[in-house]
């Protein structure tokens, strides 16, 4: 019986996934970062290289979803109040940028004879950088968190929200249709603003009760489908009234970045953020024509040379200006050279308004992916760079030093043990981050004023999302013991640098954590039995020296029938616990020497 078709996309996936497993690997062991890699993988299995691919624009539809998860993620990841101190860099350092490198491309495009629109268009198109590109390179490199990463995601975030006036502006500029659009952006001013109103509400006041019910079901698989529910609804929204996806997913996770779900959302995320971004490189390169690259090399070696050296300049330019030091410029300025998606978008509109013409546009998008394909080589210059001037003893004196740097702790379940245990870090101004699988407990602490996220600690993604690879000391504060065995092992497995503090919940738990040997454990009930014994002794009458001689002989036997039982087995050392303590004569004060005359 002859095999039935094969489902849609079947063949394209297998070509797709093949492609990126080859080239991936291949341009992460070169230096250039896994980004050339899934652009390279797409050059040679589109339309225009070995042609195992149609065209790129159908594909490209479906992996922008994965930009839209990338803003997410980094919106989980920002605070509204750290969000808020970023207004500098957003407005100040984005719009000048965008204005100072889009004047000069303009400038540029009327030197070499193009027209008013054309060089309008196209000089502030490509102005704007590579979201998903910039922000995947800072992250590989692990300097998202960093000063200049910082103030280069503030810039991305601008150019993000300049989109929305660049594409006001192809309409205004349209042929015949002058006069009737200004009333039609006032409307549209007021939609944008309508729906951005609703995904604020919808996310400070509705998503999170919502997910306290869901959590309570304990069904991971619902917990997903809300996560891709809350990133892709607000994007909707903000689709539908002319803005970016990105940015409305990226106000949604900004909006979810304090919710007790922050760490989940993350982590359910993450896969699908990885896979669609991948995608959308690969699209990307599936776009890059080889026969316009040769036949117009000389024209897009100028455009991609100016393109990056006009952006390089100002960036650097700008950042040092607002404060950043020369490396962090220098770092600045070969992160955000390239051209990015949302030229792709505004060419696009262009020419649908008849203000640029297919061979520009094809020009242009060659520019913008010749870019994203050299950034990473700029970076690995810089990297080589300063590298050799390292190993000749030039120190930097703006290379983040950690002298001050606080330890972070990670608190793993929140309890009354969890809690006593966070009031005791915190009240040396230590920063915790705390875990908790209960939404009862985790509203409660709430109502306390700790920030405690929902997470499962046997998922390493969820403690990786929570700061596990970061912190100093992970406390295990858990009530289950199998539990707190799946956690122990993930944490030495991915996160080795972490002490590791248990609280046993008896005695039988406290050997076995002992075999796993983490860096310290204690039942949870003996210390408070203890200074219960000490009292009742003090309360019959039993000398206060008395009792000190006694606690110390209780202690160290239990540690010698601990040492036994870890020996010999579970029920060994019995006789030790029905031992009188031997008395010793109470310490004498030598008298006092008398006092020379």
């Amino acid at each position: 019986m002859a095999a039935e078709g094969a489902p849609p996309f079947f063949a394209e996936s297998i070509v797709f996934l093949a492609a990126t497993v080859v080239a991936v690997p291949i341009a992460k062991r070169l230096g250039l970062g896994s980004v050339v890699g899934y652009l390279a993988a797409g050059a040679v299995i589109g339309p225009h290289g070995l042609k195992l691919l149609g065209s790129g624009e159908d594909v490209l539809h479906v992996a922008e979803l994965g930009v839209v998860l990338l803003l997410f993620v980094i919106g989980l990841e920002l605070d509204p109040r750290k969000l808020w101190r970023m207004k500098r860099d957003i407005f100040g350092l984005g719009t000048a940028q965008v204005l100072l490198t889009g004047v000069t491309f303009y400038a540029i495009g009327r030197f070499v004879g193009y027209s008013f629109t054309t060089s309008l268009v196209a000089g502030f198109g490509l102005a704007l950088s590579s979201t998903a590109f910039a922000l995947q390179i800072l992250q590989e490199r692990g300097q998202l968190s960093s000063a200049y990463g910082q103030r280069a995601f503030g810039i991305l975030l601008l150019q993000d929200i300049a989109i929305v006036p660049l594409l006001a502006m192809v309409a205004i500029l349209a042929p015949g249709e002058g006069q009737s659009t200004y009333t039609q952006i006032l409307s549209e001013i007021m939609i944008v603003l309508a729906a951005v109103a609703a995904v604020v509400l919808t996310g400070r006041y509705l998503v999170s009760p919502i997910f306290l019910l869901l959590a309570a079901s304990r069904a991971r698989e619902v917990m997903l489908t809300a996560a891709l529910l809350v990133a892709l609804g607000s994007a909707g929204i903000m689709h539908a009234v002319g803005l970016s996806m990105a940015l409305g997913a990226f106000l949604a996770g900004v909006l979810l970045a304090e919710s007790s779900f922050r760490h989940t959302l993350e982590a359910d995320i993450e896969p699908f953020r990885s896979l669609l971004m991948g995608l959308f490189f690969v699209a990307v390169g599936m776009s890059l024509d080889f026969y316009l690259v040769m036949s117009h090399w000389e024209i897009l070696a100028i455009g991609v040379m100016c393109v990056m050296g006009v952006k390089g300049i100002f960036l650097w330019a700008l950042s040092r200006g607002t404060g950043s030091p020369n490396s962090d410029a220098l770092r600045i300025a070969v992160t955000l050279p390239q051209g990015g998606e949302f030229a792709f978008v505004l060419f696009t509109a262009a020419v649908g308004e008849r203000l640029l013409t297919y061979q520009d546009v094809n020009q242009l998008n060659a520019i913008v992916v010749l870019t994203m394909l050299l950034t990473p080589v700029a970076c690995l210059g810089l990297d080589r760079l300063a590298a050799r001037v390292k190993a000749r003893g030039v120190e930097n004196p703006s290379i983040e030093t950690f002298e001050e740097a606080t330890p972070t702790v990670l608190v793993i379940g929140f309890g009354r043990f969890g809690m006593v245990v966070a009031q005791f870090l915190t009240s040396e101004g230590l920063e915790i981050t705390a875990i908790d699988n209960r939404p009862d407990r985790i509203a409660y602490a709430r109502k306390q004023g700790y920030k405690v996220y929902y997470g499962d600690a046997t998922r390493a993604d969820v403690l990786a999302a929570a700061g596990a690879g970061k912190a100093a000391l992970v406390a295990m504060c858990i009530e289950n013991d199998k539990v707190m065995g799946k956690a122990i092992d993930l944490v030495r497995e991915g996160f080795p640098d972490a002490l590791i503090f248990c609280r046993a919940t008896d005695r039988a738990h406290m050997l076995d954590l002992t075999k796993r040997g983490v860096d310290f454990q204690i039942r949870e009930t003996f210390e408070s039995s203890v200074v219960f014994g000490r009292a009742a002794l003090e309360a019959l009458g039993t000398p206060l020296d008395r009792i000190d001689q006694i606690e110390e002989d209780v202690r160290d036997r239990d540690e010698e029938r601990l040492a036994q039982q870890l020996r010999e087995g579970m029920f060994a050392g019995a006789d030790k616990l029905h031992k009188v303590t031997p008395r010793r004569p109470l310490e004498t004060k030598a008298p006092d020497a008398p006092a020379a005359e």
